[in-house]
Order: structure tokens, then sequence, then C-alpha cells
């Protein structure tokens, strides 16, 4: 059974009384998805040195902590939906489950940080007793404590080479397994998803996001518990030393670790938003250079350049945000790090009058603070890492979370054989995105097996939907689609792909060879003879022949006429052999002789 679609002037929604000839409209998405990708509105949405904080219109007070200034929320993009919050140990769960069986290169690792960790911290101490032994002439106390840094050194130089390596290593099966769960999540969506996501966006997910997610474990969680370790041995060596030297030091990181609380949660929903902004230019990028015939032809470069422009502004405003942002925790930081140097030379000297602590005793705990401090600088500045690569992935997550369609969740009825038999029963369909625009109003349409049937309306009147609902692309709103009698939800949805041909008016190739873009989908193995055959039913083996390499030849857009793809189109639906074959004016590219041969094949 064969259905052919074409253009003309015949309403689909009458009932079948005479063969119909239905054909898909002739559209481009070109700009289609411009209001969907323009950024949302603000009132100082312009050039880019208006989102600079001097060119700002607000007083001193919109900049003061909690400002107007530093509100992101006014410019979440409106377009995505919100996804669920990811906690540091939601992302550590996910990881965790991603690395699967390789979780011993992680104990590997983390053993391998735990002694070069204690073997760093233990350093300052017998540093500094082999100086005041060598001040005191004391050779024995001198060389045995040189020996024992010696050992240390290698001991620490061997363990951080192989943390450093089993890190990376687990960075690696992480990142790989991130994005095939990301791309299996994608691949088994419903079609609706991917008319309200678009290919820009869902691969800057699969590139830029999944990558920045790998700082979790490849640099920021292995450098955060290597500095809690030194950190909590540097704060046991200092209350061994002077427990009240320790607390002006002690209160310092509470102050420090107050600040970051609340620039971490800034900076990760900055840096949620940078990913949203930075897909949606990407998007806009795929798709003004994936159309730019189109785009030089209508002359529309500045169109697109000032789209572009537009995500480009906003992703700068909130980078300058958080940039801003950033140099007033380093600026609180730094100025609190350098206190705590000048409060240990002070309380240390004062101390050192009044015979409390000996010289040795200081250096030892002018040591162990710097020590201290860094490491509670490194914990915190890598924890802001971490809150940014799992703000800027909880989109990545929430994709990972969707369920499959339901198409692929269970195992329908494969019939013996597939007679053809076709029935619209009363089928009410609207397109998912467009709920309130209605496509068909119960139409009636009844298809016999070994019957030509040819359907034919206006653009838009609703023929492609036929198409796409009797592939099971979506599913209709109310009413029922039989096939051989049985509906056709309980039929299995492989099988009954297999058994339809399509062959589209603008059909896509793959960028691999001739030979692999005709075999495409075929459910059964096929020989050469067999590609070369449906490649002469479909008059295309005599140009494939004359291309320098044949069947091997990789196609390409530039290479193959919109003709010659409508032809490896259509021998790639008659090496399946199917029960049921619909042809979307299949030869509107080929001149008439050629295609009305290739319809009557």
């Amino acid at each position: 059974m064969a259905i052919s679609l074409s253009s003309s002037i015949l309403n689909l929604k009458t009932k079948r009384q005479s063969p119909l000839y239905l054909a898909l409209p002739n559209r481009h998405r070109f700009n289609s998805l411009t209001s969907q990708f323009s950024p949302p509105s603000r009132n100082n949405n312009a050039d880019f040195q208006k989102v600079l904080p001097k060119k700002c219109s607000a007083d001193f007070g919109a900049l003061r902590p909690r400002g107007s200034w530093w509100n992101l929320r006014s410019i979440e993009s409106p377009k995505s939906s919100p996804a669920k919050p990811v906690t540091v140990w939601i992302a550590l769960n996910r990881m965790w489950s991603l690395i699967g069986d390789d979780k011993w290169i992680i104990f590997l690792a983390l053993s391998a940080l735990i002694i070069a960790a204690v073997s760093e911290i233990s350093m300052p101490r017998i540093l500094t007793a082999s100086i005041f032994s060598a001040n005191g002439g004391e050779s024995s106390a001198f060389f045995r404590s040189s020996r024992m840094l010696i050992l240390l050194l290698l001991i620490s130089g061997i363990c951080s080479g192989l943390r450093s390596g089993c890190f990376a290593m687990a960075n690696t099966i992480l990142v790989k397994r991130l994005r095939q769960s990301l791309f299996a999540s994608l691949v088994f969506q419903d079609i609706s998803f991917f008319d309200m996501e678009t290919v820009g966006s869902l691969t800057s997910r699969l590139g830029a996001d999944c990558q920045r997610f790998s700082h979790v474990i490849g640099n920021d969680i292995h450098l955060i518990i290597r500095n809690v370790i030194q950190g909590t041995g540097a704060l046991i060596n200092l209350l061994t030393l002077s427990w009240p030297l320790t607390l002006p030091t002690l209160m310092i990181c509470f102050v420090l670790a107050i600040l970051f609380s609340f620039y971490g949660q800034y900076q990760k929903r900055a840096a949620k938003l940078m990913q949203e902004f930075n897909a949606c230019a990407n998007n806009v990028a795929e798709e003004t250079l994936s159309l730019m015939r189109t785009v030089r032809v209508y002359g529309t470069e500045g169109e697109e350049l000032a789209r572009y422009k537009q995500w480009l502004d906003e992703l700068a405003f909130v980078s300058i945000r958080e940039s801003t942002a950033y140099g007033f925790w380093s600026m609180s930081f730094l100025t609190l790090y350098r206190s705590t140097q000048v409060l240990a030379v002070l309380l240390g000297g004062m101390c050192i009058m009044n015979s409390h602590v000996s010289p040795e005793q200081l250096t030892k705990y002018i040591l162990y603070c710097e020590w201290l401090i860094y490491a509670t600088w490194r914990v915190v500045d890598n924890s802001s890492s971490l809150l940014q690569s799992i703000g800027a992935c909880e989109k990545v997550f929430q994709l990972m979370d969707l369920l499959p369609s339901d198409q692929f969740l269970s195992k329908g009825v494969k019939l013996q054989r597939l007679m053809g038999n076709i029935q619209f029963v009363n089928v009410v369909f609207h397109y998912p995105s467009r709920t309130t625009v209605p496509i068909l109003d119960h139409l009636n349409l009844s298809v016999q097996a070994n019957e030509v049937v040819a359907i034919v309306g206006l653009s838009g009147s609703g023929k492609s939907t036929f198409m796409n609902l009797l592939l099971r692309l979506y599913e209709p709103v109310n009413g029922q689609i039989y096939i051989d009698g049985l509906p056709i939800k309980e039929l299995d949805i492989k099988w009954l792909r297999e058994m339809i041909g399509f062959v589209g008016q603008d059909p896509h190739l793959f960028n691999m060879d001739i030979k692999s873009n005709i075999k495409y989908g075929c459910p059964r193995d096929v020989k050469e003879e067999d590609i070369e055959w449906a490649a002469k039913q479909a008059y295309a083996h005599e140009f494939i022949s004359s291309l320098p390499h044949g069947y091997q030849t990789i196609v390409d857009d530039d290479l193959l006429s919109g003709g010659q793809k409508q032809r490896i189109a259509i021998a790639r639906a008659i090496l399946r052999d199917p029960a049921i074959l619909v042809l979307d004016e299949a030869t509107s590219a080929l001149d008439a002789e050629r295609g009305s041969s290739c319809t009557e094949k």
C-alpha cells in the first residue's frame, strides 16, 4: 500500500470517497524561533556599556548588599522550565552512580590524597625543628630531621602524582557517562519535546554543561578534601602550640565562612543564568550559520547579528555582576588573610616577650597559621567553583530525569504479516506546542491493503500531521487509528516503523558514506548487490557511480543536489521493502520523466 503526498486544494477533514493525494506543505523555519529565543525584556535592554556599574542609573543604594543592581531574578529566562534545585549531595550521589564499577579509582585516589596531605602538613613542624637544631649546633637532630623531610617529600610527590592521575581518569569516565546518559535520555523523548527545545540549546547541554560538571571531580572535590585534611592538621598543631593564639585565627576563618555563604549562593544562581544565556546564544549562532544561504539571499546579516548580540548583552549583564561580587569576596579574603599574618606576629611577639612561647614555637605557629588560612581559602574557593559547576548543571540533571516516551516503555504486538489496512476514526489532534490551534477535527479515513491513495489539501491543512500520526510521532488527542483492525497503540512501535517506508520532499542525509545512508535503519542484513539494486530502482546508481569514491563517498550538503538527495532517500525506502510506503512529494526535486518513473516503481 502506498500513500503519496502532494500539494493541492482539497480539505482533509472529509471522509475518503475516492483516492486522495496528500501533500506536506513546503515551509522553512528560518527565524521562526526569533520570538522564542529573544532575551527577556528589561528597561535597560540596550548596549553593552549600559550593564556596567558606572553607566547604571541606580544610585549608590542600589550597589549595597541586596541592592537592586545585584538582582538576577528579574532576568531569569522565561522560556526555560524551572529546574529542580540541585544540592551538593544530590550532585555527588549522581556522580557516584555514574562512576559505576570504576569506584576503585576514586578509592585509590582518596587514599593517595590522604597520605600526601598528611605528609605535607607534617613538614612545617619538622622543618622548624631542623632549622632550630642547626642553629643550636645539634647535628644529630638536624640530620634526623633532614632525613625525615626527604622521606616526606618523596611520599608526598609520589602520592600527589597518583592522586592527580586517578582523579583525571575518573573525571574522563564521568564526563563520558554523563554525556552518554544525557544523550540516551534525549533520544527517547517524544517528538513534542523537540518542538519546544532547540538543537543549539541541547547540544550546548551535551557539550559545555557536561564539561563544566567535570570540574566537580576533576578539580573541586579532591582539592576540597585535601585542604580540609591539611586545614584540620594545621588547626590541631595550632591548638597544641597555643590555644589562646589560635582563637583569633579561628574567628577570622569563621568570618570568611559567613561571607562565602552569601557569595556562594549568588555565584550559583549567576552560573545557572550564564549557562542558560550561553546556550541561547549558541542556538542563534547555529541556526544562523546553518541557514547562511537564506540569510545572504535576504540580506538579514544585520538582524542576525543583533539577535546574537542581545544574548551576549544578557550574558555580560550577569557576568559583570558575578565578577564584581567575586572582586568584593577577594578583597574581603585578602584583607582578613593579611590581618592573620599581622596578628600572628604581634600577638606572638608579645607572648615571646612574656616568655609564654619560645621562638621555635612561634615559628611553627606562624607557618601553621599561614597553612590554615591558605587551606580555608582553597576550601572556600573550590566550594565556590563547586557551587558554580552544580548550578550550571541543574538543567542537565533535569533533562536526564525526563521519563522516556511511553512508546519505548512497553512491548507491543508484532503481527506475523502486516497487510496494510489503515483506518482513522474520529481523530482529533492539535500539536502540544499549539494547543489552541486544531489541526484535525474528527478525521475519518480508510485505506485498504494494496491500494494507492493520494491525499491533497491546502498548505497547513493537516497533511503532514496525517503522516506524523501514522508513524506515531504524535498521539491523537481523541479518536483511534487502526492498522489491520488493531489499535495502533497496541502494536510494537519499533516493528511498526520497520514496516513503514517514508520519503520526504526535503530528505536529510547523515554525514556518512552513501552506502550507509541507503541502508540506514534497514531491519535486515543487506549485501552490496541489494544496495545497488535499490539505487538503480531510484535512478540513483548512475550519479553515485560517477562520484570519485562511488558508494563510499561521504555525504556533504554542498556535494549533492536536492534531487540527488531525494533519490538516495527513495533508495533507502525501497531497500526496506515496506508494507506501507508514504511519499511526501518525494519527487518534487526530480525532473518530470524521472519523477514519474520513480512514482510508478
